[in-house]
């Protein structure tokens, strides 16, 4: 009994590779993108024919990108003070009183005021729609300048 039944295993595994190996060979075969069309010469325009190549643009790798971004004085060098630059002013609105450092309730305040905020209902909790008012604000999109 235990014999048919993997007799009939093995010969449907078989013909399963079988038809995948007719379907791959098919496809191989086959060349999945026609040929372009030859270009009628006699109807193209002559300033057509003419246009140059345009130039070749010289490919930055990303980090080659992100090095330009933080070089803001363009010099090939990133100092330390190009590096902070964009955290000054988040730091400054977070340093309420001014002395250049963060204390814990300094870092919290943003936190507990949007917190509070969201509670409209002053329950010491938030529901999920109160809790859905947090969420960040999308970023501003500039518009295109055609």
């Amino acid at each position: 009994m235990m014999g048919r039944f993997l007799a009939g295993v093995g010969s449907a595994l078989l013909l399963v590779l079988a038809g995948f190996f007719i379907w791959k060979s098919r496809a191989e075969s086959e060349d999945p993108i026609p040929p372009a069309p030859a270009a009628r010469q006699a109807g193209v325009s002559p300033l057509l024919q003419q246009v140059p190549e345009p130039p070749a643009a010289s490919e930055k790798t990303k980090e080659e990108k992100r090095f330009a971004r933080a070089d803001k004085d363009d010099d090939g060098r990133i100092t330390r003070a190009e590096l902070l630059q964009p955290r000054q002013k988040p730091f400054a609105k977070l340093d309420k009183n001014g002395n250049g450092s963060l204390s814990f309730e300094e870092w919290a305040a943003t936190t507990v005021e949007k917190f509070d905020g969201a509670d409209k209902d002053r329950s010491g909790w938030l529901s999920p729609r109160e809790y859905e008012t947090t969420k960040p604000k999308p970023p501003k999109r500039k518009k295109c300048a055609c």
